[in-house]
């Protein structure tokens, strides 16, 4: 006799009369009751596999696209000279050095501005003197994508000016050579320069000349972004342009990433020197060099 036989004949010994009848009415709550409890049941199942089911459409589809390559991460800006090398001195004695700084300081605010997510790496901050050999080494421990150095020109010729942007390769004229040679000349003031630079010597043409073998891996992506920088100061600030050219710069010559050597101007010339170190000079400088980059990047990372 299970539980509802003894359940059901106390019912039926409390009520009396109408045994019957009472038996039936429970044998029939019985059965509603296990319907209801068969219905929750598949409710709570079919409940279950839409849930699943549903979390599993819900999850985002893997894309087509495959992920992009190339991508320009982090750039390293160096200021050239500084400290102890002040550069090329103007008629009005503006300093290469701090002039350099203002404008690769100034860049590199225009970058963050534009690519919040871009790592900005500077060779210096303040007005001091940094190896060359050291400032490659900056670019190549942070494994910065490209190495920006910006310059001020000289030459004898006081009425000289212009912008040229430099690349690591062999010079084709004496000028290129003549620019390589001031630029370099500044290991000179470095300690032990001979052992770190493995015995080049700045004055030599045929040094320069073996020196000139390097970057090669980079080549075509320096020419590029050294192009697009010439291509904004000629066309967007109507400045005298001399284009892309190579020579053996000792500041490239180490580093392992596209990299370049901007001339922007000739601070020998009187003009030339009271824009370059004017806010506004220096502003449309980083610009260029800046909208360069933007190109260059979106180019590089199609």
């Amino acid at each position: 006799m299970d539980c509802f036989t003894k359940w059901n004949l106390k019912i039926i010994f409390v009520c009396g009369n109408g045994n019957c009848k009472i038996t039936s009415l429970l044998l029939t709550i019985r059965l509603i009751i296990e319907k209801i409890m068969f219905l929750a049941i598949r409710v709570i199942f079919i409940a279950a596999l839409f849930l699943v089911f549903g979390v599993v459409h819900a999850e985002p589809q893997p894309t087509n696209n495959p992920p992009k390559k190339n991508l320009i991460r982090t750039v390293c800006l160096d200021a050239g000279h500084g400290g102890k090398d002040p550069g090329c001195l103007g008629p009005k004695g503006a300093r290469e050095g701090k002039v350099t700084l203002k404008i690769i300081l100034e860049l590199g605010r225009k970058l963050k501005a534009e690519f919040p997510d871009l790592k900005v790496i500077y060779t210096r901050e303040t007005d001091e003197f940094i190896e060359l050999f050291e400032r490659a080494d900056i670019a190549n421990r942070n494994k910065a994508d490209l190495f920006i150095s910006v310059h001020c020109n000289a030459a004898a010729n006081k009425s000289a000016y212009g912008t040229e942007t430099y690349t690591m390769g062999l010079h084709k004229t004496d000028g290129n050579l003549n620019v390589a040679k001031r630029e370099n000349s500044v290991i000179l003031q470095e300690k032990d320069y001979q052992t770190a630079y493995n015995g080049f010597d700045p004055s030599s043409p045929l040094a320069h000349i073996m020196m000139a073998n390097y970057q090669s891996a980079f080549m075509a992506s320096s020419v590029k972004f050294a192009s697009l920088v010439e291509d904004q100061f000629a066309k967007t600030y109507k400045r005298k342009s001399f284009g892309v050219k190579q020579a053996g710069f000792l500041v490239i010559w180490r580093t392992a990433m596209p990299s370049v050597l901007v001339e922007t101007g000739f601070l020998t010339n009187a003009e030339e020197e009271e824009y370059l170190n004017s806010e506004h000079g220096q502003s449309q400088v980083a610009d260029a060099i800046a909208t360069a980059f933007k190109k260059y990047k979106e180019d590089i990372e199609k």
